[in-house]
C-alpha cells in the first residue's frame, strides 16, 4: 500500500509567521482502490521559544512531523488501509438480479 501525507496549506499570523493551523491531506492505494482523508491540527507554540522555525524557513517536512506528532499518523493511515480492505472485500451488495 502507498501512502502520501500532505501540507496543502497553512494559516498563520502574519505579524510574527506563527502557523496556528496545518491543513493536512492523507492519500492511500493499493492497485485500483484508493481512499483519503483531510483534516487540520492546530498548534500554539510560543513564537519566541527557543524551536520557533520562521514561516518563510518552513519546510513541508517539518510541518508533517508536527501533524503526526498530535497523533494523526498512525489513526489516519490505519483508518484508511481498513477503507480500502472494506472495498476490496465488501460485505453487503445493492442491485436486482435481473
Amino acid at each position: 500500500m502507498e501512502i502520501k501525507w500532505s501540507i496543502p496549506t497553512l494559516e498563520r499570523h502574519t505579524a510574527d509567521g506563527f502557523v496556528y493551523t496545518a491543513h493536512w491531506r492523507c492519500t492511500a492505494s493499493d492497485g485500483d482502490y484508493s481512499a483519503s482523508s483531510y483534516g487540520t491540527a492546530g498548534f500554539q507554540q510560543d513564537p519566541e521559544a527557543e524551536s520557533f522555525v520562521p514561516y518563510d524557513q518552513l519546510t513541508e517536512a517539518d510541518v508533517l512531523a508536527w501533524v503526526w506528532a498530535e497523533g494523526f499518523k498512525d489513526a489516519t493511515e490505519a483508518a484508511l488501509a481498513a477503507k480500502i480492505e472494506a472495498d476490496k472485500n465488501p460485505t453487503s451488495a445493492a442491485g436486482v438480479p435481473w
